[in-house]
């Protein structure tokens, strides 16, 4: 009777672990992206340095999601974006005004729509999206890099940048001691 009620029990607790949803099962151990404003990166930046990530997008943007669907949801994305830098996504459309180093940016419609002031200064006044910014510490540009890159060819560079590796060679030469999650 103790053994049937047993197998009874463990039946009950295999029953409603498989009756959980499936990403609350994968998300606990699963690295996701922390993303942060520009504005919680900066602050965070005062206490600790740290490169910062750009995701440049636009909500009518079908490749952004792409990417955030196909690259920024692996995890050896999502733990190097974590580890090396503070990775913000930032709305090219946003409305609200951002205050950095002095300087207010601010919405500018145009059209339909519009463009952020700090949108168009990380991009260099090339509206193309998906783009992402790398910035060093210091909040000097390092690379804006456009289009959509599938999870082998980003993590190489965000590791060539977050590693530091871009201050001791060229990308070409240390690709050959890249060794790829993937």
């Amino acid at each position: 009777m103790r053994k049937m009620m047993s197998v009874v029990a463990v039946a009950m607790v295999m029953i409603a672990l498989l009756s959980m949803a499936p990403e609350a099962v994968v998300r606990e151990e699963t690295p996701v992206v922390q993303w942060m404003t520009f504005e919680e990166a900066v602050e965070k930046s005062k206490t600790e340095k740290r490169k910062i990530f750009i995701d440049v997008y636009t909500d009518w943007c079908g490749w952004c999601k792409v990417m955030d669907k196909k690259t920024f949801n692996q995890p050896a994305v999502a733990k190097l974006l974590n580890e090396k830098f503070y990775p913000v996504k930032f709305n090219a459309e946003q409305r609200e005004d951002v205050v950095f180093s002095g300087t207010t940016f601010k919405f500018i419609e145009y059209g339909g729509r519009g463009t952020h002031q700090l949108a168009a200064a990380l991009l260099n006044n090339k509206l193309s999206y998906p783009t992402v910014v790398f910035l060093d510490e210091d909040f000097k540009m390092l690379l804006p890099l456009q289009g959509y890159r599938e999870a082998p060819e980003f993590h190489k560079i965000a590791q060539f940048i977050g590693e530091n590796h871009y201050k001791k060679q060229k990308m070409q030469d240390w690709e050959a001691q890249y060794q790829s999650p993937f």
